[in-house]
């Protein structure tokens, strides 16, 4: 019997993007075919008021879902309702591009049986970037072997069972719907409730970073939203004592990378050592994120691109 597969794309206001990625798919769809007896399909959720992925996914053939209420939650529930009849889900972002055999490797795991969730490899590329942030490793992820077991997974290049979250009941969070951490919230709950997630190095997606991110500024806002959501989704998953451990935990650690930070980039100030100096300044910002994360603040980093000026 043929398994089927749909691919979300959650947009907002990207429409060249996602041209390019949607030029992309077919390929993938036939050799997805071709390897495994899986048929799949497009999907396209539209986080714009405006409707501005519409005539982009039409000309592609595909079917665009409207999702009005902002943020990443709304749009990947929206995705979860709209996979009534598909087997699994996969999400990968606007702005990436797939290298050759993505999608069949990615669903490789799945439809042997190995696991219930799938993640696949993301690599940044960047072409003119300020050499402190590459020193810093800002846009270097960590790195699974092939078919290692993961705590968590991001959604960025990810497969899901869609059996298996429905039998779970598990949703996306709206409390992370502006701040990010919706993904690791939810593939968190997936493993405490028996779900298993591997790593499929082979699935691989380029993410084409853009010029206005090639900032330190922009870099180190990043790893501080990235401290903050790390220890609130650990809260999330917590109640009672445990809750309250898991904020100390995670402010004692994050003050801890803050101290160690601190430190490191004063040595790469006074060795005059871009490496030290940046990844000093990475960890201090995760760090202080961490804090706040354990205080309660929420770094809706995603706010920004849901203001818009209608006239």
């Amino acid at each position: 019997m043929t398994r089927s597969l749909v691919i979300a794309i959650p947009t907002l206001r990207r429409p060249a993007l996602l041209d390019r990625l949607l030029s992309a798919l077919p390929s993938q769809l036939d050799a997805l075919s071709a390897q495994h007896d899986v048929s799949g399909r497009v999907i396209v959720l539209d986080n714009d008021p405006d409707a501005s992925a519409a005539e982009v996914a039409q000309r592609h053939g595909v079917q665009c879902v409207a999702v009005p209420a902002p943020g990443l939650a709304a749009v990947r529930n929206a995705a979860l309702d709209a996979a009534t009849v598909d087997d699994a889900l996969v999400f990968i972002d606007d702005d990436e591009v797939p290298a050759d055999g993505w999608l069949a490797a990615l669903t490789g795991p799945w439809v042997r049986g190995e696991a219930e969730v799938v993640s696949g490899r993301v690599e940044s590329t960047f072409p003119h970037a300020d050499p402190w942030i590459e020193a810093g490793g800002f846009f270097r992820r960590v790195r699974f072997d092939a078919g290692a077991a993961m705590p968590f997974a991001a959604t960025n290049n990810l497969l899901l069972d869609v059996a298996a979250v429905r039998a779970s009941g598990v949703r996306f969070d709206a409390k992370f719907g502006l701040s990010g951490g919706e993904d690791i919230d939810l593939t968190r709950r997936l493993v405490s409730g028996g779900a298993r997630i591997v790593s499929c190095p082979d699935a691989l997606v380029y993410d084409v970073v853009p010029a206005d991110r090639m900032t330190r500024a922009w870099v180190l806002r990043r790893a501080f939203r990235v401290g903050t959501t790390a220890v609130r989704g650990q809260v999330a998953t917590a109640t009672g004592a445990r809750a309250i451990a898991v904020r100390l935990r995670g402010a004692g650690v994050g003050a801890a990378r803050v101290g160690a930070g601190l430190a490191r980039r004063a040595w790469g100030l006074v060795r005059r050592d871009i490496t030290h100096d940046a990844r000093g300044a990475r960890l201090t910002a995760r760090g202080a994120g961490m804090v706040a994360g354990a205080l309660g603040v929420t770094y809706r980093e995603y706010r920004g691109r849901h203001t818009v000026h209608h006239i």
